[in-house]
Formats: structure tokens, sequence, C-alpha cells
């Protein structure tokens, strides 16, 4: 995930359900600290995370078996301070997360089938 600096386990879990760290996040010039633990862990199936920090809400991964390989899914839902515009500040990062998260999804497939980063 090219958006993510730096991570820093504050927990002393690696893995599992309750394992929490924090995320040195940048995205343009925005730069924060995304606050995360670790509340679904079902290996190698699906993991799910809550977002703690200045930033707030969910998120759940999910591989499923599909003909011919794997399908990964990839649900967040985020919640942003009133000092960030709140749900305005959430509506006009969309895009911007979006492509973010796009190029990020393009470059997990590229590893896991082989070829170079996007």
């Amino acid at each position: 995930m090219e958006d993510a600096v730096a991570i820093r386990f504050t927990s002393d879990a690696r893995t599992g359900v309750g394992a929490s760290f924090d995320c040195d996040t940048k995205v343009g010039p925005l730069r924060l600290t995304d606050r995360m633990v670790v509340t679904e862990w079902d290996p190698p199936r699906a993991m799910g995370i809550r977002h703690v920090g200045v930033v707030t809400g969910a998120g759940h991964f999910v591989l499923s078996p599909v003909a011919g390989g794997t399908s990964f899914a990839w649900e967040e839902e985020l919640r942003f301070p009133a000092w960030a515009a709140g749900r305005l500040g959430g509506a006009a990062m969309a895009p911007v997360l979006r492509r973010v998260w796009h190029r990020n999804l393009a470059n997990l497939k590229s590893l896991v089938e082989g070829g170079p980063a996007v």
C-alpha cells in the first residue's frame, strides 16, 4: 500500500484479533497516523480491521475461490473528524482515496501474479 509510510505495532500480538498498530499514512500533502485494531482473523480467508484514531471506521478483506483463481474483495467505510470537514471532507477525499486504493489493488495484483509494481 503505497500510502502507508510506516507501521508500528502497539500490541504484543502481531497477528490475530486484538493486534493493534499505527500506520503512518501519506496521501499527497496530507499525513496522518491511522490507528487500527484487527477485529476478524480467519487466515487465509478474511481479515477485519477497525480504525480507531483520527479517522474512524472499519475495513474488511475477503479471499474467495472462483473459477480459475481467487477473488479479493475489500470494503472500507471511513469517517473523518470535524476538523477535516467531517462528511464533507470524506466526500471530497473519496475520489482521491479511490484512486489510491485502485493503485494499491493493482500493485497487490501485480505482486501476487509475479509482475512489477504499477
